[in-house]
């Protein structure tokens, strides 16, 4: 009948780098970086140094975090003036106006 022995290591082989290749172009379909073939050296070296990447970009979200907040703050009070100034009355905005000259 049919010799079906060959057919096994052929879909062994054939099947984990079609997942690979699909795998892949699903996640740049996405918008996602594609998965590189990586040794077992080059693993173990990202590894290693996924904690010192790790903590910089805790650092840097950090200061970026206390930048906002800061920038936040400053139009809070920008907007605080503006409201002030649109809800005080007209002739209270003048005489402040021409105090200041």
């Amino acid at each position: 009948m049919h010799d079906w022995g060959i057919l096994v290591p052929i879909a062994i082989f054939t099947i984990g780098p079609i997942s690979w290749a699909f795998n892949n172009w699903v996640r740049a379909r996405h918008g996602y970086e594609p998965e590189q073939w990586k040794s077992r050296r080059a693993r173990r070296d990202a590894a290693a140094a996924e904690p010192l990447e790790d903590a910089r970009k805790v650092a840097l979200l950090t200061t970026e975090n206390e930048r906002l907040h800061g920038q936040v703050g400053r139009l809070e009070d920008r907007i605080a003036v503006l409201e002030r100034i649109v809800t005080d009355p007209a002739e209270r905005t003048a005489r402040e106006i021409n105090a200041l000259r």
